[in-house]
């Protein structure tokens, strides 16, 4: 109780923590800790371990901790808590890849204890879990860099360069694109829980569930409990991108309805977030972000390939009469930028439409926008975490990115209800049922 009120007293008031001193200089090594020890935590794990030492990792499920453990020379300490790697004052930086529902508060304790920290995507569970990070970032001066790494790959960079230097003219309408994951499945019944994994911690301030392997590793992403489904998973991803070439990064839409398809039709012991949705999202701007998952993109995650049937009643009911004519063509996902004078077209495998095309002919002059270098995400925190500047996706811009894909989820949830928002206020326009949902009932002693 003395430490819990300690942290909340922190909160509640500005909390200085000086840079540590492996900062001032450069050959001083720095000390890595991963909590999370699933593929993708492992994976930035080894992309962290060539700028310092890996010297603890920690997981609810303790095997996962020590099979990461033995996969280095230096035999970092292995946790099950990880409060207690947090008392290590050998670490320095913290690789947070956890379910989302434990993102907000690991990384909140993280800073508090001194550490900078590596968050994956997406930034938060729920709106209210964004303005309290932002707060403590800027309390603690902490180096926070989410990991939505699509900001330092080049394909990215330069289509939102095209779109912010008017290569395309005046933007009218973006296109955000998702791949189809299917979560068709259950119901699962209830199973003995591992020895090697403390179920109570796992499941943090969410709601108390009997134990299936459904609930957890990959497919966690697909339960309301732990996460935001597709909608925040791969959308804190894309729909970045669109705010970053909209230069509305620090901002967000005036409006939002969203509608959704659940495949196990809301039954018991079920996957329960929608497989497929649309969202409209107009921004003050006039733009508006159709942010939907694309059919005919198949992304088959988490060893389910059964895929429900969409009819074309479905379909109506879900895109409406007014959706403009990309959402036929368009066959991938990924981010279209559609202005008066031409589109572009990018995802993660390139970028393309003739204003990037013609990029070779006339490339942008020196005096254009260009967006901040980074050709490596990791690097760019870990040099962001010596020099102290800000690195190039920080929780203030990322938590606009995610609140976007909180909204839609709102509003699908609400049954498709148009929602209004006031991006300075953060809050909904007379709306008390949509305002109650920008955060969630936390289970203790697990509350932020």
């Amino acid at each position: 109780m003395e430490r819990r009120n300690f942290l909340q007293a922190c909160l509640a008031a500005p909390l200085v923590i000086p840079a540590v001193a492996w900062a001032q200089s450069p050959n001083d090594r720095i000390g890595i800790a991963l909590i999370g020890c699933g593929g993708m935590g492992t994976g930035d794990l080894r992309s962290a371990a060539r700028f310092g030492d890996v010297v603890a990792v920690a997981d609810a499920d303790l095997a996962r901790a020590e099979n990461v453990k033995k996969a280095y020379e230096s035999k970092p300490a292995a946790y099950q808590d990880y409060r207690k790697l947090l008392e290590n004052k050998d670490v320095d930086v913290v690789i947070q890849a956890t379910p989302d529902h434990w993102h907000t508060k690991i990384n909140i304790d993280s800073m508090l204890a001194g550490k900078d920290v590596f968050g994956e995507k997406p930034l938060t569970l729920t709106v209210a879990e964004g303005q309290k990070l932002c707060r403590v970032v800027e309390e603690t001066k902490r180096i926070f860099q989410t990991g939505t790494q699509q900001r330092s790959e080049k394909q990215f960079q330069t289509a939102v360069e095209i779109v912010r230097n008017g290569r395309v003219g005046k933007l009218d309408r973006v296109i955000v694109a998702l791949p189809w994951c299917s979560m068709l499945g259950g119901p699962f019944t209830e199973q003995p829980v591992p020895q090697h994994l403390d179920w109570d911690l796992y499941q943090g301030q969410a709601p108390l569930r009997p134990y299936y392997p459904q609930r957890t590793h990959n497919v966690f992403r697909w339960w309301y409990e732990y996460t935001g489904g597709m909608a925040t998973d791969w959308g804190n991803h894309h729909v970045d991108i669109a705010h970053w070439g909209m230069d509305l990064d620090t901002s967000g839409p005036v409006s939002v309805e969203s509608r959704g398809i659940f495949p196990n039709a809301g039954k018991a012991d079920c996957f329960n977030t929608p497989d497929r949705f649309y969202s409209e999202m107009k921004y003050a701007n006039g733009v508006t972000v159709y942010f939907y998952i694309v059919l005919t993109d198949q992304f088959r995650f988490g060893g389910i390939d059964t895929y429900a049937e969409t009819t074309e009643e479905e379909k109506a009911r879900l895109w409406g009469k007014n959706y403009p004519p990309e959402l036929d063509e368009n066959k991938r996902n990924g981010i279209m930028f559609v202005g008066d004078k031409g589109r572009i077209f990018v995802n993660r495998g390139g970028v393309h439409g003739k204003p990037a095309e013609e990029l070779a002919e006339n490339p942008l002059p020196n005096d254009a926008w260009k967006v901040k270098p980074s050709d490596d995400h990791v690097k760019n925190f870990f040099d962001c975490v010596r020099s102290r500047e800000e690195p190039v996706a920080p929780a203030r811009i990322e938590h606009r990115t995610v609140t976007a894909c909180h909204l839609t989820n709102i509003s699908i949830r609400l049954n498709g209800k148009k929602l209004q928002w006031d991006a300075e206020k953060e809050s909904f326009v007379n709306d008390s049922d949509a305002d109650a949902m920008l955060q969630r009932e936390q289970r203790a002693p697990y509350a932020i």
